[in-house]
């Protein structure tokens, strides 16, 4: 599959939800109830209008779009939300598609959001599959642990850091 990857801009945003919808319903249907993604779509509207503003600045909002200009991935980062941030930067979410993964997308997403940075993001603790993809590039768990609001079924978490991947350094004569 052959896919592009751009800055997402605000007429982005409907795509862009309808895909992070689908995506959560194809990855976490063992861990949230039907009910969750019921709501989900009911919200679609509300959901579109605050991405909208999300997709408004100058953040990195990645979106992979597929040879038919149909949103297949996307990933965003910005400055880290907890107070007691590991590092300055956050990578707050990539999801892509079922049809879309094994294909080196997500890759080009983290590189595109956040390439070589010392970066931190929380990922769900039953998501082993996105846990070793984050450990392929550098992340471990740093002990820290949470659970998701109540609307999202309050399910566990963890934070994963990376320090930074290590630059190419000259050799010394």
């Amino acid at each position: 599959m052959d896919y592009q990857l751009r800055q997402a801009t605000p007429e982005d945003a409907e795509a862009v939800v309808l895909m992070h919808t689908l995506s959560h319903e194809e990855c976490y249907p063992h861990l949230l109830s039907p009910q969750f993604f019921a709501a989900r779509r009911d919200a679609i509207p509300e959901r579109v209008e605050r991405r909208r503003r999300h997709l408004d600045g100058p953040d990195p909002r990645i979106i992979a779009v597929d040879s038919n200009n149909e949103v297949v991935g996307f990933a965003d980062a910005g400055p880290g939300r907890d107070d007691d941030g590991p590092v300055p930067l956050e990578l707050y979410s990539i999801y892509i598609l079922g049809r879309a993964q094994g294909m080196g997308l997500g890759a080009a997403l983290l590189g595109a959001a956040i390439g070589d940075s010392p970066a931190y993001l929380w990922v769900l603790a039953d998501n082993l599959r996105a846990q070793a993809f984050y450990r392929r590039y550098g992340f471990r768990p740093d002990g820290k642990r949470g659970l998701l609001p109540p609307e999202w079924e309050s399910v566990p978490e963890m934070r994963m850091v990376r320090p930074g991947l290590p630059t190419e350094q000259p050799s010394g004569n």
